[in-house]
C-alpha cells in the first residue's frame, strides 16, 4: 500500500506539470539561474558531504584506520543510491559498503544508520522549531526540548542491562540491536557536532538557491528547504522523492506568500539539482573505487 500510494504521489506530480504546462516554464527558470548560485550551492553540498564522510570516519575511526578517503567515497555513493532508488532501498548500500570496506558486522552497522538517521531527525526538527513562522513561544521552546530529552534518553535506554538475549527468538534478535544500536552511540564523539554542522550547511545551501530561484530573501528559501527535508520523515515518500520533497517545500513556502504552483516548480528545480549533485559525485566515487582496486593488478601484471 505504501509502495502504491509513493507511485501515486510521483505520477500525480508529473500529471500536474504536464497538465499546466510547466516543463517550458522549469526549463526557462533553471536556464536563467545564474552559474555562480548553481556553483555555490554545489559547494555547499560537497561541504555536506565531507562533514557526512567525518561522522562516518569519527564512529568507525578504528575499522577505517585514518583512511578518511574510503569513508568519503561510503558516503557519496551511499548518498546516490539513496536519491536515485526508490521506497529508500539506497540505504542497504551504507551496510554493504561498511562490510566489504572495513569488515563491519551487519548488525552494528545497521544500527549506526538507524543512529545516524536518527540524528538527522532530531536536527531538522530541532532547526525547524527554532525558525518556523508563526509558533507560539511556549511551544517552539517545549518542542525543542522535547526533542532535545529524546536524543539524551534514546541512546542512555539502550546502553542499560537488559535481558532481552534470555527471550525468545525475535527479543533475542532485538536484543543483539539494542546492542549494536547502544555500541554506535558510544563509539562516535563528535557525532553530534558532524551532524548539526552537515545539517547547517546543507540546509544553507538549499535555502540559498531556492531564494535565488524565487528571487526572494534566504530566510524564506530557508523555509523551503525545511519543508522539503521535513517531507522526508512522513511513512510514506513518492519515487526518489518526487511528489513529497515538492510538496513539502511548497507548503513551507505557502505561509510567505509564495503560491503552491511556484512552490512546486522551484521545489522540482532545487530536488533535480540535488540529485544530480548526488548522482555526479557517487559516481566520481564510484569510479574511483574502480581505479583504486585495479591499480595493484597491473602492477602485478607488469612485473
Amino acid at each position: 500500500m505504501k509502495r502504491a500510494l509513493a507511485v501515486i504521489l510521483t505520477l500525480a506530480l508529473v500529471a500536474w506539470f504536464i497538465a499546466k504546462g510547466q516543463w517550458s516554464a522549469l526549463g526557462g527558470l533553471i536556464q536563467n539561474t545564474p552559474i555562480s548560485a548553481l556553483v555555490i550551492a554545489a559547494a555547499g553540498f560537497a561541504l555536506s558531504y565531507a562533514l557526512r564522510a567525518l561522522r562516518v570516519w569519527d564512529e568507525f575511526r578504528h575499522d577505517a584506520a585514518g583512511r578518511f578517503g574510503t569513508c568519503l567515497r561510503i558516503v557519496l555513493i551511499h548518498n546516490a543510491m539513496v536519491n536515485i532508488v526508490p521506497f529508500r532501498g539506497g540505504e542497504a548500500a551504507f551496510p554493504i559498503l561498511l562490510g566489504r570496506n572495513f569488515g563491519t558486522p551487519l548488525g552494528r552497522a545497521v544500527a549506526s544508520l538507524v543512529w545516524f538517521r536518527l540524528q538527522d531527525a532530531f536536527v531538522v526538527m530541532a532547526l525547524a522549531l527554532a525558525v518556523w513562522p508563526g509558533l507560539p513561544a511556549w511551544l517552539r521552546v517545549g518542542g525543542i526540548l522535547a526533542v532535545m530529552a529524546a536524543a539524551f534518553v534514546l541512546p542512555r535506554w539502550a546502553r542499560r542491562t537488559h535481558a532481552w538475549h534470555e527471550g525468545g527468538p525475535w527479543q533475542a534478535r532485538f536484543g543483539k540491536l539494542r546492542n549494536a544500536f547502544a555500541e554506535s552511540t558510544r563509539h562516535a564523539r563528535f557525532g553530534w557536532l558532524w551532524t548539526i554542522a552537515n545539517w547547517s550547511v546543507k540546509l544553507a545551501a538549499q535555502a540559498w538557491l531556492l531564494s535565488v530561484l524565487l528571487g526572494a530573501s534566504t530566510l524564506i528559501g530557508a523555509a523551503g528547504a525545511l519543508g522539503a527535508e521535513l517531507a522526508a520523515i512522513l511513512p510514506v515518500q513518492g519515487v526518489a522523492g518526487f511528489g513529497t520533497y515538492e510538496a513539502g517545500a511548497a507548503a513551507a513556502l505557502l505561509p510567505n506568500g509564495i503560491d503552491f504552483e511556484t512552490g512546486l516548480q522551484v521545489a522540482l528545480a532545487l530536488h533535480l539539482f540535488v540529485i544530480a549533485c548526488s548522482s555526479i559525485a557517487g559516481a566520481l566515487a564510484w569510479l574511483a573505487g574502480l581505479s583504486m582496486q585495479s591499480a595493484p593488478k597491473q602492477g602485478i601484471d607488469r612485473q
